[in-house]
């Protein structure tokens, strides 16, 4: 259950970064330069981001967890109770989980992740980088026991059992340049790498000003994002696959999972979601008691449900694009 061998990893352990490593970006949305570090943590740390660029008398530290989500219009977003939030974190939190990553501290002196081109490629590479250090202490999994499910309009999402992590997305847009598209994948450390690390966020040329007006899209270019026009992809070098799109949603929706906290045990679907539907759903998952449960390798179920801490309030949903 949950294991698996990548150069020599034992997947039933937790793991950090080998060693730390940094890198400087854009914000897609604020158009800010951002400058990342992420350093090894100790077992039983979790994702951490810490904002460097903050005031000694406020507290920096935001842990990488559900409970922390604050916003999911067109990124996600986590604050902390005193205001401070960290936006965008998806495509790091994605590779991170993929490659197995328990503990890591990031350091970042700006409001939002960098973007990077659009992708999870820079992380990935970084990590690969940087290694990946077994840890002696036993993984805790988020076993699914039975499916949950959620649904926003024509958006649908549901997470049930399986022994494993796979991800199954389909999006349907009223553009031929994307259309219907459909995507499923186990996910592993190589699985993420080839199939979707690589896919790019994407956006319509037609809501430019529109974000602009509401302060998003500020950093978006062609070298971080898909642009799409009426009737053509913007971009010179075209799509990285046919269905880029879709793998992108499967991308977020990796990263957005991960903030469950611990590995899910689970097999997660959803049609015409996004960052909104993703949240929705680990909070429905963890708020039935009876659909999860805490399980260690080799060893019985842990007992009872952890605090899974004060729920902060949820800002007015709009729609997401990626």
């Amino acid at each position: 259950m949950g294991h698996s061998d990548f150069n020599g990893r034992d997947f039933n352990r937790q793991a950090t970064v080998a060693k730390r490593f940094e890198l400087s970006g854009i914000g897609v949305h604020n158009g800010t330069p951002t400058k990342i570090i992420v350093s090894p943590a100790d077992t039983n740390t979790g994702i951490l981001f810490i904002r460097t660029d903050m005031d000694d008398a406020v507290e920096p530290e935001i842990p990488a967890h559900f409970s922390r989500v604050c916003a999911t219009e067109l990124c996600t977003v986590l604050g902390a109770p005193n205001g401070v939030s960290v936006s965008t974190v998806e495509h790091l939190l994605s590779s991170l989980s993929a490659f197995g990553i328990d503990n890591a501290l990031i350091e970042i002196d700006g409001a939002e992740m960098p973007i990077m081109d659009g992708s999870s490629t820079v992380f990935v590479d970084a990590i690969k980088k940087a290694g990946v250090r077994q840890q002696r202490a036993a993984r805790r999994f988020v076993k699914v026991l039975k499916t949950v499910s959620v649904r926003h309009g024509d958006s649908f999402g549901e997470i049930r059992p399986h022994d494993g992590f796979h991800v199954d997305v389909e999006i349907d847009f009223p553009i031929a340049l994307i259309g219907r598209q459909r995507f499923a994948l186990e996910v592993t450390p190589q699985s993420f790498e080839k199939e979707l690390s690589r896919a790019r966020t994407f956006g319509f040329m037609r809501d430019v000003e529109r974000l602009w007006a509401a302060g998003y899209a500020l950093g978006a270019s062609l070298e971080n994002t898909i642009a799409i026009g009426e009737d053509r992809i913007i971009n010179p070098e075209g799509t990285r696959f046919p269905d880029e799109f879709v793998r992108h949603k499967a991308l977020d929706a990796v990263g957005d999972l991960a903030l469950a906290g611990a590995p899910i045990l689970g097999s997660f679907s959803s049609r015409c979601g996004g960052h909104k539907l993703n949240f929705s759903l680990l909070s429905a998952l963890f708020e039935d008691q009876d659909a999860w449960e805490y399980v260690r390798p080799g060893s019985e179920p842990a007992v009872g449900h952890a605090d899974m801490g004060e729920r902060m309030p949820v800002a007015a949903f709009g729609p997401d694009v990626s």
